[in-house]
């Protein structure tokens, strides 16, 4: 079909939707090009364009000849690595551990909010990663549900949500802010300081498509030190 018709970010963020709802269920097959163009009522090239995208971001693997898939396992490619914590703490020699404190289900505060472009119910979880049975990061997380709904049954006590959104949930945006600050009552509690001491802030928004995954607020501990792959 040709002419006027939804632009390639609608049909992106549409087939974007089918994939996080399994519709198009990992290793499925997608409908052929021209078909998707006749059913959205856009162009072809306009299709092609949506699967050039999302094949970027790592959902889907575009074959000459051989259609779309949607990928079995999501490669996550982007300009910031986000480390599983574990490995980081592993990787310095450490033992690690982790504290599950709390997550429960309400309404993000405004900035999280503006963050994520979003203000539906999401999932907030706050944890602690240790290192040597010390406070290694602190953790205070909001996961959109409509993104990730099946964050809600994983059990977060047993896997952290830093892991798991790592291994399940690709990722083409990265908005990163970094800032030092003296720890305040809460925080020194959760790291084990004194209050007033610098810490390492780290305040990272995950999206996918366009769509929201996760903004997280990590607190680190004195002398950690940040490291990312550009």
């Amino acid at each position: 079909m040709t002419g006027r018709g939804p632009g390639w970010s609608a049909v992106r963020d549409r087939l974007h939707a089918r994939i996080l709802d399994r519709t198009y269920a990992p290793g499925a097959k997608l409908p052929r090009d021209a078909d998707l163009a006749d059913e959205l009522g856009c162009a072809r090239s306009t299709v092609q364009r949506a699967m050039r995208a999302l094949d970027e971001a790592g959902l889907v693997e575009r074959r000459r000849r051989g259609g779309t898939t949607v990928r079995a396992d999501p490669v996550r490619r982007a300009t910031f690595d986000i480390p599983v914590i574990r490995r980081e703490v592993e990787g310095a020699g450490h033992r690690y551990g982790y504290v599950l404190r709390s997550r429960d289900r309400a309404e993000p505060p405004p900035a999280v909010a503006r963050a994520l472009g979003a203000s539906a119910p999401m999932l907030r979880v706050r944890a602690t990663h240790l290192a040597d049975g010390r406070p290694y990061m602190g953790e205070d997380r909001w996961i959109s549900l409509a993104t990730v709904p099946e964050i809600a049954a994983v059990d977060l006590a047993a896997e952290s949500a830093n892991a798991w959104l790592v291994r399940h949930r690709p990722f083409d945006r990265c908005d990163l802010g970094l800032y030092a600050s003296a720890a305040d009552a809460e925080d020194a509690a959760v790291m084990d300081v004194a209050p007033g001491t610098a810490l390492l802030i780290v305040e990272r928004a995950t999206f996918i498509a366009g769509a929201p995954i996760t903004w997280v607020r990590a607190v680190t501990a004195p002398g950690y030190r940040l490291t990312a792959t550009v």
